[in-house]
């Protein structure tokens, strides 16, 4: 019996070693080498015990530019107040209502308003269930490892977004005051609400996949789904509130005065009142790729908010571009969506981006080189972060030198809740723009119309704005 565990246990050690030694691991060998290429300095151990108990960024802070900053800007639009998304993925909705309103008070010469996130965000979570739901019987044939399948039962549901979403959901559900519908816990922390329905979406999404397989008549499965989304309602509805059906609102003036009498309303009559008009169809989205060639439409498949929605669709352009397209709204007052990689040298105590904040290449004795569409095609760069454009300021010649937006952070994060960005951030890690159709061009428009390139959801550059 002794003798059987010996050679086991060498057989065992022979096998570990086997799998030490083959190509491609960290042989012995190997990491003597590494570790006689960087022998231990003074500053190396300096830097260790400053580590130790500080943070990178608190090291890596380029002291030549953490002066104060110039927040002057020659082209800005009228401020509002500063919103704040708390512990959720919603900038993509603060900022499109951020535009709404700014849009309003424009129209109507300075009347305020403030719309409630959590209206909009109820149904934008029970639409996204059923487009989860109505996806897995689209695809309930198809093998469970099937990537589209996989996508399903992946993101069931999600925070994030595009103004895409603000527009379909709007348009079909309507608008409501947030003194109507004000925020509640689980709007503002979301991950406890999401993570139950998400494990619900995707027991249910197996469910549907069991009566596809087993033949059963569609108008049954649509039965059965609709059972399902009834669940989905109940769980909303007990976290974000019943939805408002009806209310009575009386508008005011930059003051807080009101100037009008209360005035019934349901949600879309509000909408109109505020909007006005459709939003799709009014504007377009435009996005810097630098991997694919300019002037071509692309669309994402099956990333919507509704199932009988917008896919997202962008018209590709060089910064330059966009940047033109950018200026001419600010300089008419409008202020407009947008969305950037916001955590890359961002000093959050100033609210400022600048490719200079930070020398992490002095810090760690190495260079970071990849130009944007490498880091875009290796997942180091994306669209993370949806804030509102609000200003831009000009040299003589008429190109930018700075930028300002306002983030929904809240109000005592950055500049005043405002994040300012140097023009060479801006270039870098700025990637989608919405711009009302009145200021762009008759070709862009045209190049915006044609048939789109079809792209898949899980492209590093198509993720959600959160």
């Amino acid at each position: 019996m002794k003798r059987r565990l010996l050679l086991g246990l060498g057989l065992a050690a022979c096998l570990c070693a086997s799998a030490q030694a083959k190509d491609g691991g960290i042989s012995p060998q190997m990491l003597q080498q590494i570790q006689q290429q960087n022998p231990p300095t003074a500053s190396d151990r300096a830097l260790r015990n400053a580590l130790a108990v500080n943070a990178i960024d608190a090291l890596a802070q380029n002291q030549e530019h953490a002066g104060a900053l110039d927040t002057y800007f020659s082209v800005e639009t009228k401020k509002q107040s500063i919103t704040d998304q708390k512990s959720s993925g919603r900038c993509w909705m603060f900022s499109g209502l951020n535009v709404l309103r700014s849009n309003f008070a424009k129209r109507t010469d300075s009347l305020t308003v403030s719309l409630s996130q959590d209206y909009l965000f109820f149904w934008d979570q029970l639409e996204k269930a059923n487009l989860m739901l109505q996806g897995v019987i689209d695809t309930g044939k198809k093998p469970i490892d099937d990537q589209r399948v996989q996508f399903f039962f992946h993101y069931p549901l999600n925070d994030g977004g595009t103004f895409c979403g603000v527009a379909d959901l709007t348009e079909k559900y309507g608008l409501v005051p947030s003194e109507i519908r004000p925020e509640t816990y689980s709007a503002e922390n979301t991950s406890k609400m999401s993570s139950l329905i998400k494990s619900k979406l995707r027991e249910q999404g197996l469910e549907l996949r069991r009566m596809v397989a087993d033949g059963k008549k569609a108008k049954d499965v649509e039965q059965r789904k609709t059972q399902m989304l009834s669940e989905i309602y109940h769980m909303l509805v007990i976290t974000l509130g019943e939805p408002v059906k009806e209310f009575t609102y009386a508008f005011r003036d930059k003051n807080g005065k009101a100037i009008s009498t209360p005035k019934k309303y349901t949600p879309r009559e509000f909408y109109q009142e505020i909007v006005g008009a459709p939003l799709n169809g009014s504007f377009i989205m435009v996005m810097n790729d630098p991997r694919r060639e300019y002037y071509k439409t692309y669309e994402v498949e099956y990333d919507r908010h509704t199932y009988d929605g917008h896919n997202w669709k962008y018209l590709n352009l060089p910064m330059e571009d966009i940047e033109t397209l950018a200026i001419a709204s600010l300089k008419d007052g409008r202020k407009l969506y947008s969305s950037y990689d916001v955590g890359k040298q961002l000093d959050r105590k100033r609210g400022y981006c600048d490719l200079e904040n930070y020398d992490y290449e002095s810090l760690f004795g190495t260079t970071f080189t990849m130009n944007k569409a490498e880091r875009i095609s290796t997942f180091d760069s994306g669209s993370t972060h949806a804030m509102t454009l609000t200003a831009v300021d000009l040299d003589v010649n008429g190109e930018p030198l700075k930028w300002k937006v306002e983030n929904s952070w809240g109000a005592d994060w950055g500049q005043q809740g405002c994040l300012i960005m140097s023009a060479r951030w801006f270039r870098e890690f700025m990637f989608r723009l919405v711009v009302d159709k009145q200021y762009v061009s008759d070709k862009l428009l045209k190049d915006y119309e044609q048939k789109p390139v079809m792209v898949m959801p899980e492209d590093p550059l198509f993720q959600l704005d959160e």
